[in-house]
C-alpha cells in the first residue's frame, strides 16, 4: 500500500524502509524492518521506533483531516519496552479522540513474535492545508 501514498518518495518513510499495510483515521497499521535502523550495539534503534509511531499516527491524522486539510504532529511521546536485533517491527496506530482540530493516537510497536518492543502516543493539530498542497 506504500506505494499508493503520493509523495513518499526520497521522503524518511522510504529511507527507514516503513511499508504501510492498512490505512484508515481510525486504525492505520504497517511495519519496518530492524536493519538498517540500528544503533551502533545492534539493536533497533529507538528514535527509528518513533518514526514508525510519528509515520503511522500522521498517516491515519491526515484521513482524519480530510480533504483541503492536513495534520501536523504537535507531540510525540514513547516508551520502549524492550528491544529487537533483527526481522521486521509491525506499528499499529489506533485513534484514541479524533476532535475538529486535534487527533490523538496510540501507537504500539511488536516484533515477529508479537511482543511489544514500544507504545507511543501522538496528537496531531489539523489545520487547513497550505496552497498548493
Amino acid at each position: 500500500m506504500t506505494d499508493t501514498l503520493p509523495g513518499l518518495a526520497g521522503t524518511l518513510i522510504e529511507r527507514m524502509g516503513i511499508e504501510v499495510l492498512e490505512v484508515s483515521a481510525d486504525r492505520t497499521t504497517g511495519t519496518m524492518p530492524v536493519a538498517g535502523n540500528t544503533q551502533p550495539y545492534g539493536l533497533l534503534h529507538g528514535g527509528a521506533s518513533a518514526v514508525l509511531a510519528e509515520t503511522l499516527g500522521s498517516i491515519a491524522a491526515m484521513q482524519h483531516a480530510g480533504p483541503g486539510r492536513a495534520a501536523v504532529g504537535i507531540e510525540l511521546n514513547v516508551t520502549h519496552h524492550r528491544s529487537a536485533r533483527q526481522g521486521v517491527v509491525r506499528g499499529e496506530a489506533v485513534a484514541i479522540s479524533r476532535g475538529r482540530t486535534l487527533a490523538s493516537y496510540a501507537v504500539t510497536i511488536t516484533d515477529d513474535k508479537g511482543r511489544r518492543i514500544c507504545t507511543g502516543r501522538l496528537t496531531c493539530m489539523v489545520v487547513d492545508a497550505p496552497p498548493g498542497a
